[in-house]
């Protein structure tokens, strides 16, 4: 009998992509357990509006307050265009700015070879800065090989 190569058909991927989603919420958990460090000036309404969207999404958050962003922001390597109203670090990443948690999420699962992501600004509709007609925003990867679209949102809903 002879022996078939295996080879990555599209029916043996979309299977693979199952499995995948099928352990989505194993997987969810173990990003849930990575605790996120927040750094925010103690009187930001809407950063605690974004921690709040990341404990109710199952996030694990400790605040530190700070009235000097900036130099934390330089510590950790936060391009300034890329600069936002509060900073945090979770597992080895920098989140900068009123990131969804659905992308904190997805750079947790994925582990790119990236310094972290990004939301430049403050979008209206944005996790925190809810209110108004949502703006359509893009959640930026960013480090050592530069900066790229990661996701793209309009309020908290992913659109692709």
């Amino acid at each position: 009998m002879k022996e078939r190569a295996h080879v990555m058909t599209r029916r043996s991927f979309a299977g693979l992509m199952a499995a995948a989603f099928l352990a989505g919420p194993a997987a969810a958990a173990q990003a849930d357990e990575a605790v996120v460090r927040v750094h925010k000036d103690p009187n930001c309404g809407c950063c605690d509006g974004w921690v709040r969207h990341l404990r109710d999404t199952g996030f694990t958050v400790q605040v530190e307050e700070t009235a000097d962003l900036d130099a934390i922001r330089s510590r950790l390597g936060i391009p300034p265009d890329l600069a936002a109203c509060h900073t945090a670090e979770v597992a080895g990443y920098v989140v900068e700015g009123h990131v969804p948690a659905t992308a904190v999420r997805r750079l947790l699962l994925e582990r790119p070879n990236a310094r972290g992501i990004a939301v430049p600004g403050m979008p209206i509709g944005s996790p925190g800065m809810e209110g108004g007609r949502p703006q359509r925003y893009e959640v930026v990867l960013f480090g050592a090989e530069g900066q790229r679209p990661y996701m793209r949102f309009v309020g908290s809903q992913a659109i692709d």
